[in-house]
């Protein structure tokens, strides 16, 4: 499956509807056209060709989209970075890549590394402004490389997953159609669109159905209410961190948005039930949860019309096939706990540059996911964490997400992470890292719920009280970033 085909529905198809609003900005579909038509003659001038990559570290605003419609064109490779990452994770990245240039603002300039070439993207701008706005359409195929994008790293150093047009147009087909995406949509993005919740879901749900998108440079809570106010989106892709944050609106302001909203998704992280359950209540809307990663964009989802079920991912996904496998890959029987195998034409086409990454990850055409789960016997997933997450406690398994959502429901809990720390008895003990509103909180009743409901090896050794915990830019905590409790607190 070819993707511009797809994206042409809109950009051919309704070039004069109104397509996208940033800040003062307003653009149709045929702006969008012409501006990358534009961008990928400036790229040509520059002396980027087909399969060389172009690197961007920048804040969502419309040359994003221009540059990725441009290489959707040309047979381009696109490398979006993080723009929170800094000069270690830049330097590998990029060394990695190896772009021809890194397209980047004047305030972001400054952290490229060394050596590697730097556009200023508002002199590409005015480049590309000065180019015919003529049709550009390199031959691609389902098997052509469109992007480069690299995994979190939460665990080590990331690996870049090799993208491709096929990946993208079966993704963004399967969820337009499964959401129920029509041109009378409207779509508030606020997630960076240098990751693939909001690139590769969020992007071409709107380009395929040809509804409206309002795009923010970033989410701003302070803004939110005004920002669903004015625009009243009947879409709204989100990460568990700014769910939580919605929240905190008044029930009033909740209910009136629960009104316009027909859908609310929340991904790249788990979204805790005790969150959904809130959410339900203050805006009677329901979230819709899925489940997807950088290397697979999405596995499973909880259906549109349907059970969705809180602290569950849902059911595959109608291009996806997925099973639960034991150590060994073998399928383990529902209600029984494994890795979670996926196949389908959703899968990248493996690590750039990484063959023993990739022989690692994938056997026979089945891509391991690392994540552990339990499929109940109507199909519904349930994620219990990464499997490098797996705490093992005097030969015991314990599934961190288990306690979280226990510590979820304790009165003056605003958010919880549960890790295994280094003992020399049992190999390992979770401890449970928590943000808190202090007067709220009772440590000690938390304490007898969870031995009320849960085995003695999976009690919390300490409680640690964090004002904050470090996550990426998508919202998914980054463990190894947490401090070390005191030492005698896991004795």
């Amino acid at each position: 499956m070819s993707l511009l085909p797809l994206l042409d529905a809109s950009l051919v198809g309704r070039a004069a509807r109104a397509a996208l609003e940033f800040g003062d900005a307003r653009l149709s579909f045929g702006d969008l056209d012409a501006r990358s038509n534009r961008t990928a003659r400036a790229l040509r001038a520059r002396g980027v060709g087909r399969g060389d990559r172009v690197s961007f570290f920048l804040q969502n605003r419309p040359e994003v989209i221009d540059l990725w419609l441009a290489a959707v064109k040309t047979g381009v490779v696109l490398v979006p970075v993080n723009v929170l990452y800094r000069e270690r994770e830049l330097k590998h990245i990029l060394a990695d890549a190896e772009p021809r240039a890194v397209v980047t603002s004047r305030d972001l300039a400054g952290f490229i590394p060394p050596g590697v070439a730097i556009w200023d993207v508002d002199a590409l701008a005015a480049d590309a402004a000065k180019e015919s706005p003529a049709r550009v359409a390199e031959p691609c195929d389902a098997d052509t490389p469109l992007a480069l994008i690299y995994t979190s790293g939460t665990t080590g150093a990331s690996k870049g997953a090799v993208l491709t047009h096929g990946n993208f147009a079966a993704n963004g087909a399967t969820l337009a159609r499964d959401w129920r995406f029509t041109e009378a949509d409207r779509l508030l993005c606020t997630l960076p669109l240098f990751h693939v919740h909001g690139l590769a879901n969020a992007v071409h749900c709107w380009l395929m159905s040809g509804c409206h998108l309002r795009l923010t440079e970033r989410f701003e809570h302070a803004k939110a209410a005004e920002w669903f106010d004015d625009y009243r989106p009947t879409v709204f892709f989100g990460v568990p961190a700014m769910f939580v944050r919605l929240l905190e609106l008044p029930p009033p302001t909740a209910r009136a948005i629960g009104g316009w909203l027909r859908l609310a998704v929340s991904g790249s992280a788990p979204l805790p039930a005790e969150v959904h359950e809130k959410f339900r209540q203050l805006y009677g809307s329901v979230i819709l949860e899925r489940y997807g990663m950088t290397e697979t964009l999405m596995n499973v989802g909880n259906p549109y019309d349907g059970e969705r079920r809180p602290g569950t991912v849902g059911l595959p996904l109608a291009h996806v096939q997925v099973k639960i496998c034991d150590e060994a890959g073998a399928p383990v029987a529902d209600g029984t706990s494994g890795e979670l195998w996926v196949r389908g034409p959703n899968v990248c086409a493996g690590y750039w540059r990484r063959p023993d990454a990739t022989a690692a990850s994938w056997r026979d055409g089945w891509f391991r996911t690392g994540d552990l789960g339990v499929r109940a016997a109507d199909g519904y997933i349930t994620l219990q964490g990464r499997r490098s997450d797996l705490i093992i406690s005097g030969g015991f398994n314990i599934y961190p997400r288990e306690i979280e959502e226990l510590i979820l429901e304790q009165a003056g809990v605003r958010e919880a992470v549960v890790v295994g720390m280094p003992d020399a008895v049992r190999g390992e003990v979770p401890v449970a890292y928590v943000v808190v509103e202090a007067a709220a909180f009772d440590e000690a009743a938390c304490a007898a719920r969870l031995r009320s409901q849960l085995a003695s090896f999976k009690q919390p050794r300490a409680f640690v009280r964090v004002d904050a915990l470090p996550r990426t830019a998508l919202g998914k905590v980054q463990k190894r970033l947490l401090p070390l409790p005191p030492a005698a607190a896991t004795r």
